[in-house]
């Protein structure tokens, strides 16, 4: 099974879908078996890297609420965070454009290490209030990640460098008509929106699961015939 995942780094529901995800996926007994594959998408390609407006300004401005306002829908979603083990910091966050995590996170791709660098963006944004569009922060969330600091930098100096990559997800992510993040796919066939609950989750990963693996095909290595009950008779085996 295969779930991919459009998200943007400075998506809170993003976040608290990818643990949901995760907490069903700890419950699935066949979570072995289960890829996920996170995709770029970006919230607001147009956003500045630097922005001198607190996070509760930026959504005040975007929905024409009071700084209060956007405090207490702010607070509301940080309280749905807590839920599933995450910690918010709203009040220190740094909004930016994530073009370059994105980019960071398709190189990061061929190098096996894009599951814990999409962690580390996340985290660092949300919890630690760090600067995600900056080449230095980045470059420290790729290296502890495991990444050659160097190449990291190289990367992102480049502006074509995986540009082209993250273009492609965000093209697909309109083919399906994706308006809004998290949106999950799961098999190319079946589609989750936002941050559902866990139970959601669960009741998908069992449906697909169902719907789509293949039943068992077992070779017969029986040798002898007539020695079986079915339909409520038994065979009576004729005399040798």
């Amino acid at each position: 099974m295969k779930i991919e995942v459009w998200s943007d780094y400075v998506c809170p529901f993003c976040y608290i879908g990818k643990r949901r995800l995760e907490l069903a996926l700890d419950q699935f007994p066949y979570k072995d078996q289960v890829e996920v594959e996170f995709k770029s998408f970006e919230l607001d390609p147009n956003s500045p890297q630097k922005i001198d407006l607190s996070i509760h300004e930026v959504l005040a401005q975007k929905y024409g609420m009071t700084i209060e306002k956007a405090k207490e829908a702010n607070q509301g979603v940080g309280q749905q965070a807590a839920t599933v083990g995450l910690t918010f910091n709203f009040d220190e966050m740094k909004p930016t454009n994530t073009f370059d995590a994105h980019r960071l996170a398709k190189f990061a791709k061929t190098q096996g290490k894009d599951p814990v660098v999409s962690e580390k963006l996340l985290n660092a944004y949300f919890t630690e209030s760090k600067h995600i569009g900056e080449f230095e922060t980045l470059a420290d969330i790729a290296e502890a990640a495991g990444l050659n600091r160097q190449e990291v930098l190289k990367v992102l100096h480049d502006k074509n460098a995986y540009a082209s990559e993250v273009r492609k997800d965000e093209s697909l992510a309109q083919q399906y008509g994706v308006r809004g993040v998290p949106y999950f796919v799961i098999n190319q066939k079946y589609a989750i929106s936002g941050a559902q609950p866990i139970e959601t989750f669960m009741g998908a990963l069992q449906k697909v699961w169902e719907e789509e693996s293949p039943a068992p095909v077992l070779q017969d290595l029986s040798t002898e015939e007539d020695v079986s009950c079915a339909d409520g008779n038994c065979a009576i085996p004729e005399k040798k």
